[in-house]
């Protein structure tokens, strides 16, 4: 098994480290890493080309990352359905997913990328940490993988994403505090000798696996992208991941134009829309944590935070924000189209009901399953 040829590298500091290597930020600031690849991506094919390919993710080889165990991990994750909602607006159904939700796109890249590092002999378990639908992901593919993994989790977690967690084998650590603490006792976790962690938001492979979502629109629209795509943001790796497409996409010269990204936030725990609606380039302080339905993006401090609000703007976007009221009524309109999601799902759904039409086609992402939380009351 060859060891891989990208490199951790952070934007701040120039500090660069093989991916081999299990130090999970930068050690000169603590941030989160990018992904500096050997060589560029190849070309995708004309869309004729792709129609015989694998019906998941991998069948957009040429824009990831080399994975060579890739075949042992997957799950046929990806590939989700494009409905319509409206004449305007449709809805990309991530929640269709092998374990419910979006985040199996970035967790089967982090669990290929483990399992490389355990066949090269530096890995022997994953930790994980979530307030739900990642450390669910992370749960499965560590179970295909064959890695012991343990997920903590903030206390009040939803028991059925637990009993989903504990169901593909994987430890539970329930952490009294906020997601932050639960955030710092994984990463403690994670210090220890042969640890992989596999973080959502600090390892730029998951950032690889979301990308895929916004080639799948291009394959599904006929090679065109929609005008406008609203995205949930907590700690952003579905809109980093979309940024990450639409910059490959038109390099490439597949895509004449680039959607406008309007990211959406819960109102009660919406530091990223506050700072972007001042101006600023970045977080001064975290937000004060608040109870909200959207559980999933109630990050008050993302690590990320510089690279969102930069790459809302560089496509001409804003942030948007919802109210529990409005997630309780967009939940239940969804489930009367027949799409039953969890309140955090129906975010961009209801933040699109909220504001005027938008010219040209909206997409907005589906991102997890009713069937996790129940109908929020």
């Amino acid at each position: 098994m060859s060891a891989p040829t990208e490199t951790y590298t952070c934007r701040n500091c120039d500090v660069h480290t093989p991916t081999t290597a299990l130090t999970w930020c930068c050690p000169k600031c603590g941030g989160p890493w990018d992904l500096e690849t050997a060589e560029p991506h190849r070309p995708l094919p004309q869309l004729p080309a792709l129609a015989p390919r694998t019906n998941s993710l991998w069948r957009y080889a040429e824009a990831l990352p080399p994975m060579p165990c890739a075949p042992a991990v997957t799950l046929g994750e990806g590939r989700t359905p494009l409905v319509p909602l409206t004449d305007s607006v449709a809805a990309k159904l991530d929640f269709l997913m092998p374990t419910l939700s979006f985040k199996d796109r970035g967790a089967v890249m982090l669990a290929a990328h483990a399992l490389r590092l355990a066949r090269l002999g530096l890995v022997d378990r994953m930790v994980a940490d979530s307030s739900g639908n990642a450390g669910t992901a992370v749960a499965a593919y560590g179970a295909r993988a064959g890695l012991p993994t343990t997920v903590y989790v903030p206390e009040g977690t939803s028991p059925k994403k637990l009993d989903q967690i504990r169901a593909h084998g994987a430890r539970v650590v329930e952490v009294e505090g906020d997601r932050e603490d639960t955030a710092s006792a994984a990463r403690e976790a994670a210090n220890a000798p042969r640890t992989f962690y596999a973080s959502h938001v600090h390892n730029p492979y998951f950032l690889q696996g979301t990308k895929t979502y916004v080639y799948e629109l291009w394959e599904d629209l006929g090679g065109r992208l929609p005008d406008t795509i609203v995205v949930p943001v907590g700690n952003g790796t579905l809109l980093l991941g979309a940024a990450l497409a639409l910059a490959e996409l038109h390099a490439q010269g597949l895509a004449d134009s680039r959607p406008t990204l309007v990211a959406v936030q819960a109102e009660p725990v919406s530091p990223l829309s506050q700072a972007f609606h001042a101006g600023a380039d970045d977080l001064t302080e975290p937000a004060v944590p608040h109870p909200t339905l959207a559980e999933g993006i109630a990050i008050t401090a993302p690590p990320r935070a510089h690279q969102i609000l930069e790459a809302v703007r560089a496509a001409g976007g804003t942030f948007e924000t919802v109210s529990d009221d409005q997630l309780r009524t967009a939940q239940k309109d969804l489930a009367h189209r027949g799409l039953f999601v969890e309140p955090t799902a129906a975010a961009c759904w209801a933040a699109v009901r909220s504001t005027p039409p938008r010219p040209g086609l909206t997409v907005v992402p589906l991102c997890g399953a009713g069937a996790k939380t129940g109908l929020a009351r």
